[in-house]
């Protein structure tokens, strides 16, 4: 029996999702909005990784982000959640697979046929936006940006190296409301020249909103249409075109890429996914610069060392060798370089032997101790000479 997404939605109960994603019910938080969490392997509840359930709806969200998914959703966003899930699978194929085996319901998986739901979001258009770009040189400019960036720890130096990466979008509705976020845009590779800020090749935002009053982390996602499966964020701080680069660092955000850069102020090739790495993204970037080197900095948990294996399964397959591609999480018991950034420490790192003792903050004051004297320039970087000192203090190529 082939069954449509609608039929999905319909008869899948996103609770039994959860559950097969490998979430349990949490008890504590009562019926009437139950939550679920996910333990870890001592049987403890991962902080932070919890789903709060609108049963009427047959939706769930994950607090204090607001996005809302459905049974759809939350499997295309999710995909290592699932154990039908393999590297560089088409989301809309796990969907059907996950689906139907919920369901009972037997499909030829030789065949994979894929029933993708009817578009319901228009393509990206930059013209929906009102932009206001980062200006270096101007306070009052730079003051509009300052809460997007100010309890991520990122600093006007780093912020100005990235300057031409980023903006501030704002989307106005027709009942008079609006949205207004941090917007990193993605470009397609090969497509476009990662110096470029030609609008015209901006096909989506990573988008990051203002943080909340009690300090936490606020709206993150994607503009409506854009094309997560191809486009990235790609900032080139390097004096060479993107098909010369010789190193290029990837990440699951934008924020972790300028924290990185902040503890390491060596001038590379610095990309986000936006968040989960899909196979049209890696083999974008990979197929146009065949001689690089690339460093995983992605999450320093199991999604992250899978979306590792993922990377490494896709590259191997284009030709490149093996110590081309590394990993790249921060040292010690930090979950992600934003985190390293803020000495922010993961108690789950820290219960699974991960140490406590490295410290970036004392780095980072070493290596402010270590520029005394040294010219830096306007937009926050440091000589062609002392990049490559600072590679060889920091062990870049590990």
């Amino acid at each position: 029996m082939e069954l449509t997404f609608d039929d999905f939605i319909k008869r899948i109960d996103i609770q039994d999702l959860l559950m097969d994603a490998g979430y349990v019910f949490n008890r504590k938080d009562g019926i009437r909005y139950p939550a679920y969490v996910r333990p870890d392997s001592s049987g403890h509840h991962v902080k932070g990784d919890k789903f709060i359930v609108y049963p009427s709806r047959q939706t769930c969200f994950q607090p204090p982000e607001k996005k809302v998914y459905n049974v759809i959703s939350f499997i295309t966003e999710h995909p290592h959640l699932f154990k039908d899930y393999q590297a560089g699978m088409d989301p809309y194929r796990l969907v059907n697979l996950v689906c139907n085996r919920l369901l009972n319901n037997p499909i030829d998986r030789t065949v994979h046929p894929i029933i993708k739901p009817s578009p319901q979001v228009k393509d990206f258009n930059i013209r929906d936006y009102e932009l206001l770009h980062f200006q270096k040189y101007n306070f009052d400019n730079i003051k509009q940006f300052y809460p997007y960036f100010v309890n991520r720890g990122i600093n006007t130096n780093t912020q100005k190296a990235f300057g031409q990466h980023f903006l501030l979008a704002t989307l106005r509705k027709e009942n008079g409301t609006y949205f207004k976020n941090l917007s990193f845009p993605l470009r397609i590779p090969g497509k476009t020249d990662a110096k470029s800020t030609d609008l015209k090749d901006i096909v989506g935002f990573e988008e990051r909103g203002r943080a909340r009053l009690d300090g936490s982390s606020g709206y993150k996602g994607k503009a409506r249409g854009s094309n997560s499966s191809e486009g990235l964020w790609i900032a080139n701080l390097t004096e060479k075109p993107l098909e010369k680069a010789s190193e290029i660092v990837w990440f699951e955000s934008a924020y972790d890429a300028m924290a990185e850069y902040q503890i390491n102020p060596v001038k590379k090739v610095y990309v986000s996914t936006g968040g989960t790495p899909t196979e049209g993204q890696m083999r974008g970037l990979l197929s146009i610069t065949p001689n690089a080197r690339h460093y995983l900095g992605f999450d320093k948990d199991d999604a992250g060392r899978q979306f590792v294996a993922n990377f490494r399964k896709v590259a191997a397959e284009m030709g490149f060798r093996h110590e081309h591609v590394q990993a790249y999480h921060p040292l010690g018991c930090y979950k992600d370089w934003n985190d390293a950034l803020l000495n922010k420490k993961s108690a789950e790192l820290i219960a699974k032997g991960e140490p406590d003792t490295f410290d970036y903050a004392e780095f980072i004051a070493a290596g402010k101790a270590e520029y005394s004297g040294i010219d830096i320039d306007n937009d926050g970087n440091l000589s062609a000479d002392e990049c490559d000192e600072r590679k060889k203090i920091t062990n870049f190529k590990r």
